[in-house]
């Protein structure tokens, strides 16, 4: 039976077109601008936003999708599927303005529920696909149910990562100098992990990154009571594949059944830089 839903996020939760078809996922773009042009978010080689940076010493600005897009969306979906309800599973509200534009382009619009994730990137990403297991599973759920579902997902979920680099953090405004001179001289680098919507850096680790990978994985795991069954290791641009090779081995000693890769797009890119890796996993 099919479902009587339409999931919507942005494509800051950095769900690939191939993800999104396989589970019927609408996709709405953020933005991320270079200089006086703005371009939408998978649009374009995540390199492009580290040449940028490099030859012009500006780091690309990203933007959330303005009502409009969604106005767009919803409209499109709603005269082709008007029978269905599309409910919109939003990037963090507290990290971007996406999550207020949506509510105002639903306005007048009972058909479309929003629901803040609390979530960026492939955690929000991630629970946009479980919730698509859901309905796929329970295609009768009420609207109560299945927004129930997803409460119950948010509590679970659990995303880190670590930027290999705070260059572009700190030109992005979002680490001081300071604080930036005294990681670089100490070889620091920041775990930083989503807690109620807000990036928060909550440990720093000692060492290179191909240190670091590997032993988070097992620590991450054991702190949060991660469920085996799966892990997701993010990664962005730039990493080196050693990183990726010790990272992946260390899940497989570990136990997880299904380990997968998800590269980081062109929001969260902008923000952490090349070479970030993370880990996304849900509780027991």
């Amino acid at each position: 039976m099919e479902s009587k839903y339409i999931l919507v996020a942005e494509s800051g939760s950095d769900i690939t077109r191939e993800l999104a078809e396989k589970y019927g996922i609408v996709i709405v773009p953020m933005h991320v601008s270079f200089g006086e042009t703005t371009l939408d978010d998978g649009s374009f080689p995540i390199q492009k936003i580290f040449d940028h940076y490099e030859t012009t010493g500006e780091l690309p600005k990203t933007s959330a999708c303005n009502p409009m897009d969604f106005e767009k969306v919803f409209d499109e979906l709603h005269e082709r599927y008007p029978e269905k309800h599309i409910l919109h599973l939003a990037y963090s509200a507290v990290t971007t303005c996406s999550f207020q534009n949506a509510l105002i382009a639903g306005e007048n619009r009972p058909y479309i529920t929003s629901v803040d994730t609390e979530n960026v990137s492939v955690g929000q990403g991630m629970i946009v696909m479980r919730t698509a297991e859901y309905l796929n599973d329970h295609p009768e759920a009420s609207l109560t149910e299945v927004l129930a579902e997803v409460e119950r997902l948010k509590k679970k979920i659990h995303m880190c990562f670590f930027p290999d680099t705070l260059v572009y953090l700190k030109a992005g405004g979002r680490v001081s100098n300071a604080a930036y001179l005294g990681a670089k001289v100490l070889n620091l680098k920041p775990m930083i992990e989503i807690i109620e919507g807000k990036l928060v850096s909550t440990q720093k680790k000692r060492g290179s990154m191909l240190f670091i990978a590997p032993r988070i994985v097992a620590k991450y795991a054991e702190q949060y009571n991660l469920s085996k069954e799966e892990i997701i290791l993010l990664w962005s641009e730039g990493i080196d594949p050693a990183v990726k090779e010790k990272a992946e081995k260390a899940a497989v000693d570990y136990g997880f059944k299904s380990i997968k890769w998800m590269e980081t797009g062109g929001v969260v890119s902008t923000h952490g830089g090349p070479g970030c890796f993370g880990i996304v996993a849900f509780s027991e």
